[in-house]
C-alpha cells in the first residue's frame, strides 16, 4: 500500500507559542516559518515543521505518572550530551528528576519551558 499522506508537522500545545518556538529554534537551529497570535511554526526549509499552538488553561504533563501523561515527546540527537545539556538548561529547560536513561543509557530527559518532556539522545 502506498502512502496516504506525508508528515507535515508535530504540534505542541503550550501557553506561549512564540516563547516555546524560540526555545526549540535555539536548540535545533530552525527558523520561524509562520507566526500569528496563537500559532508559530519553525522549520529548516524541508517538508517537516514543528509547530506551537496556544492552549488556554494549558496544563503540562506530569510524567512519569499517568495523571496527565506526556502523550508524546521529542527525541533530539546530539553529538555531545554534556555540552547540549548545559545549552538547553541555559535556554530554560529543566532536567527531569526521573532519568531512566541512567539505567538504559544514551539519553537524558528534560522539560521544556512549557513542561513537555524531551530527550537529548546520543548519536547512534
Amino acid at each position: 500500500m502506498g502512502e496516504i499522506a506525508r508528515m507535515r508537522a508535530v504540534v505542541l500545545d503550550c501557553p506561549d507559542p512564540k516563547a516555546l518556538a524560540g526555545f526549540y529554534s535555539s536548540i535545533v537551529g530552525w527558523e520561524v516559518l509562520y507566526e500569528d497570535d496563537g500559532w508559530v511554526s519553525i522549520g529548516d526549509g524541508g517538508p517537516m515543521r514543528l509547530s506551537f499552538q496556544q492552549a488556554d488553561d494549558y496544563q503540562p504533563p506530569e510524567w512519569p505518572t499517568s495523571e496527565r501523561p506526556q502523550q508524546f515527546h521529542l527525541d533530539l540527537t546530539v553529538d555531545d550530551r554534556a555540552k547540549a545539556e548545559a545549552q538547553v538548561l541555559a535556554l530554560g529547560a529543566v532536567k527531569h528528576p526521573y532519568q531512566p536513561g541512567e539505567k538504559e543509557g544514551g539519553f537524558t530527559v528534560f522539560l521544556d519551558p512549557a513542561g513537555h518532556p524531551f530527550c537529548l539522545c546520543d548519536a547512534d
